[in-house]
């Protein structure tokens, strides 16, 4: 077989068996990664470059490493959701830097943090006095979680008593000009209701590319490129 059939059926091969490990772990590991889980990712991607391109390298053995490497953080993963201890060991535990207002010089020196980093991570969260924040603390996933004390948080309807009623998700009642008869069922309307919305807007079925409908009847469309011009 050629050396570049080769390299392609290994390819494939790697990519369909990391697919299928991905899938077996899960969506929490395509979130932000943890320490331990950035260094199997990273071994991993050059376990499979590596043996994509490196025909010495035997496929199966290759394969079986990264298995391994996969199963790791895999059966951690189990153990974390029973025991407590273990998932603070191997993920360890968020670091608080600023409580009542008041930086942890410690906890930043610990964390290798400078100032200049919790100004500019405060900043991205629209905060620019360290005093506003009551409490604040960096995740696990080098996240940093920020609440701003009481007086400068932002005012919310539950804060002067008045009752809201409950947002619904709207559904996708139109895609490339087809109708979808199950999602305006699910929000309590029909077709007939559907065509007498779009008849008021002079607009036909077939000139909407997206159309979103919630339960309190509230429609928007996005229309075809070429109807808008």
């Amino acid at each position: 077989m050629p050396e570049y059939f080769e390299v392609a059926f290994r390819s494939i091969g790697i990519v369909a068996a990391l697919f299928f490990i991905t899938k077996l772990l899960g969506k929490k590991q395509l979130s932000k990664l943890s320490f331990f889980e950035y260094i199997t990712g990273v071994t991993v991607g050059s376990i499979a470059g590596t043996l994509s391109m490196d025909l010495d390298l035997a496929l199966g053995e290759g394969l079986m490493s990264i298995l391994i490497w996969f199963s790791i953080p895999f059966i951690f993963s189990l153990i974390s959701l029973k025991s407590t201890k273990f998932r603070h060991f191997v993920e360890g535990i968020p670091t608080v830097f600023i409580e009542n207002g008041n930086i942890d010089e410690k906890a930043l020196k610990r964390e290798k943090y400078t100032t200049d980093e919790l100004l500019e991570q405060l900043r991205k969260k629209n905060i620019f006095r360290v005093a506003d924040v009551e409490f604040a603390s960096l995740d696990t996933n080098g996240d940093l979680s920020v609440l701003l004390k009481k007086n400068k948080q932002p005012l919310i309807f539950e804060d002067i008593n008045i009752a809201m009623k409950k947002a619904t998700t709207p559904q996708m009642v139109i895609s490339d000009g087809v109708v979808d008869k199950a999602a305006l069922k699910k929000v309590g309307f029909n077709e007939a209701w559907l065509q007498s919305e779009l008849k008021k807007r002079n607009i036909g079925i077939t000139d909407i590319f997206l159309a979103q409908l919630d339960e309190d009847g509230h429609l928007t469309l996005d229309l075809f490129h070429w109807q808008k011009n």
